[in-house]
């Protein structure tokens, strides 16, 4: 790579990394958040829910938006959207003022998630550069995750809860005053018309379901909301693929999705996200309410595990070029979930710190060489023109894994817990029953999904 190469990376993958930062940065801080804006219990979910629904239900209308009409362009604004929110989100006086700035950081992210991706596919070619570049950029998504976990602990026990939100702010400020010199425009030649319906229908799915799924993660799956929620999202979904079927332009190219590279890549990536992220929300509840850790010690747990992420990064590139993305990314998957089934061996015992610490990093390891392979399967042979759109798939799996998963677990977690605590076990013992509930379907989902892409990918060849 050249200098200026290297600089439009770091520009592209720091707006990654502030992104990946708001996911978790504020999961210790809720309860402090809480009682200074006088925000329930019941209504804390809403802190996490309001960036998730727009960042998660807005990717592929905003990849398809930049595709259109200019990545830079739209990435720029996303840019200037999450620093203000965050500013807004910081200066907060009441629970209104505080969602909407979180509500506004979500949009911002789903404006910055995939033009930054498309600016990166479409500067790197495709080959070992694009393959550096995918795999410094998935460490730094996954790092800004686990970082989040100890920066929010240190600075709200410190600073207080604000003090993360201004972070945001600060460091949106910063690649702002670096990205207009080194970005240069990208966008289709031509100008078809965007897909209204397919917008619509996609987008409004999205939003049904990972609503849904955040609101069962507090409530269990029997409310009339949720189920309410979840048929209106199926149906919409399936609109979606029937408008898409019989559009003339459509958001989302179906042969696209019938390439098996395409289809296999993403569904191996959001699985990685969504089960990795669970894990570590898992250990979180496990560390601090079985083992009574500080918010503190437990984020710097999470930060060794976020060092393993960097490591696992740094080799993804070498393993690809000596093994192949295929076997690299079956490989990742398959570490992630032997190493979380590690995890059933848990016990009340301090002795569990060692073993959620040692499987978490190796997990880690085996998660990025996931990120990495099949954000390259996935990209792979497609023009230009169609970057923006493959992107947009391959980062809608990261940020619906990322918003998805913890609500499905949490879910599966909070039904064992119930069932313990109505048997008349102690809250730490029925929590830590959930907790390996919970890691023992992770582990099998992750299993199941790393054979179904090994004969996926295999069956493409």
């Amino acid at each position: 790579m050249t200098t200026r190469d290297k600089l439009i990376l770091m520009v592209l993958c720091a707006a990654q990394f502030i992104v990946a930062l708001d996911f978790s940065i504020l999961n210790v801080a809720l309860p402090v958040l809480g009682d200074d804006l006088g925000m329930g219990q019941a209504d804390l979910q809403w802190a996490v829910t309001a960036f998730a629904l727009p960042s998660g239900g807005f990717l592929l209308f905003f990849g398809r938006i930049a595709d259109l009409y200019g990545r830079r362009k739209l990435f720029l604004a996303g840019l200037v959207l999450f620093t203000v929110s965050s500013a807004l989100a910081t200066v907060a006086w009441d629970p209104t003022t505080f969602l909407t700035g979180r509500a506004l950081q979500g949009l911002g992210a789903a404006v910055i998630v995939p033009t930054g991706m498309s600016l990166l596919t479409t500067t790197f070619t495709e080959g070992p550069r694009r393959e550096r570049a995918l795999g410094i950029s998935g460490t730094l998504m996954s790092l800004g995750f686990t970082i989040g976990m100890v920066l929010g602990g240190v600075m709200t026990d410190s600073l207080g809860w604000r003090s993360t939100m201004g972070l945001l702010a600060v460091a949106g400020v910063g690649v702002l005053l670096a990205a207009p010199g080194l970005l240069t425009e990208s966008k289709r030649a031509d100008r078809p018309r965007l897909d209204l319906p397919g917008a619509v229908t996609v987008t409004g799915g999205l939003l049904a379901l990972i609503y849904a799924l955040s609101t069962a993660a507090q409530r269990g799956f029997g409310g009339a909301d949720v189920i309410a929620t979840l048929v209106a999202g199926a149906a919409l979904l399936v609109a979606f693929v029937v408008v898409e079927s019989r559009a003339a332009e459509p958001l989302v190219s179906l042969p696209m999705l019938r390439r098996r590279t395409v289809a296999w890549g993403n569904l191996a990536g959001l699985t990685t996200f969504a089960m990795m992220s669970s894990v570590i929300f898992l250990l979180t509840l496990y560390l601090q309410e079985v083992l009574e850790l500080s918010a503190v010690l437990t984020g710097l747990i999470f930060g060794v595990t976020g060092l393993a992420a960097a490591l696992g990064g740094v080799t993804a590139p070498r393993i690809i070029a000596r093994f192949g993305a295929r076997t690299t990314l079956v490989t990742g998957l398959l570490v992630q979930a032997v190493c979380t089934a590690a995890l059933l061996g848990l016990g009340a015992g301090q002795a569990g710190a060692w073993l959620a610490l040692a499987g978490t990093s190796l997990g880690c390891v085996g998660h990025l060489w996931a990120i990495v392979a099949y954000g390259v399967t996935a990209t792979s042979g497609l023009p230009d023109g169609e970057q923006g759109l493959a992107t947009g798939l391959v980062t809608s799996s990261q940020q619906v894994g990322l918003t998805i998963g913890i609500p499905l677990l949490s879910a599966v977690a909070s039904a064992r817990v119930s069932v313990l605590r109505d048997a008349g076990h102690s809250f730490a013992s029925a929590t830590l029953g959930g907790v390996r509930v919970g890691v023992g379907v992770d582990a099998a989902v992750v299993a199941v999904v790393a054979a179904a892409t090994w004969f996926g990918l295999r069956r493409a060849r």
